[in-house]
């Protein structure tokens, strides 16, 4: 089976869950830019609950491509992110063992979007052993069919369903587990041991 998929920042846990499943990867770098979808937010868990970390991009318009769609760091939002995740996370078992790969991505400065998320998928692939190819699309195509399993726009903030079942671990903070969060949850907490955590267990996890 071939995922189909647009490619995001700091990827939800449901996206790896889906990657797994997946004989490789298509990415979509034809389509244009959408609002509001984890193209450009992570969320993670902090002391207050769920948190939604947004990278600000220059202003574009409908027909904005993705792969030409820049990051707006006149904001200093590279400082609010690393602070925000090194407050929730610094505590983590495996935080000092990732972080200073993972700060190095971000003090690249990449110029668009699509480069950060690109280093930043392939760097998580790395971390969790994940060895699938990948591709990028040539042209946009608005729907598939064989064994293509394209979930443009289905692993979304706004929707729940794309998520499988997931082995409980312990977080950081609060007593009720939280599943819909970025892959750094589960890899500052579990280590290399994170891609067991990500395949999908017979029964719904208990809270």
């Amino acid at each position: 089976m071939i995922l189909l998929t647009e490619i995001q920042y700091n990827p939800s846990i449901a996206y790896f869950q889906q990657m797994l499943r997946a004989d490789s990867i298509l990415i979509e770098q034809h389509e244009h830019y959408t609002k509001q979808s984890y193209r450009n937010r992570c969320r993670i868990l902090t002391s207050h609950g769920p948190q939604d970390l947004t990278i600000p991009v220059k202003k574009g318009n409908r027909k904005t491509k993705i792969t030409e769609l820049e990051i707006d760091y006149s904001q200093d939002w590279v400082k609010v992110h690393w602070r925000s995740i090194r407050s929730a996370y610094g505590s983590a078992p495996f935080f000092t063992y990732y972080s200073d790969y993972l700060q190095q991505i971000y003090g690249q400065k990449k110029q668009y979007l699509f480069e950060l998320n690109l280093a930043l998928l392939r760097f998580y692939m790395k971390c969790l052993n994940i060895k699938k190819p990948i591709s990028f699309t040539e042209s946009y195509i608005p729907a598939y069919a064989g064994a293509v399993a394209d979930y443009r726009n289905k692993i979304h903030p706004k929707l729940n369903s794309a998520i499988l079942d997931i082995k409980v671990y312990n977080q950081v903070f609060g007593k009720q587990f939280v599943p819909d969060l970025s892959i750094i949850d589960v890899l500052f907490l579990q280590g290399p041991e994170a891609v067991f955590y990500l395949q999908a267990s017979p029964a719904a996890p208990e809270h």
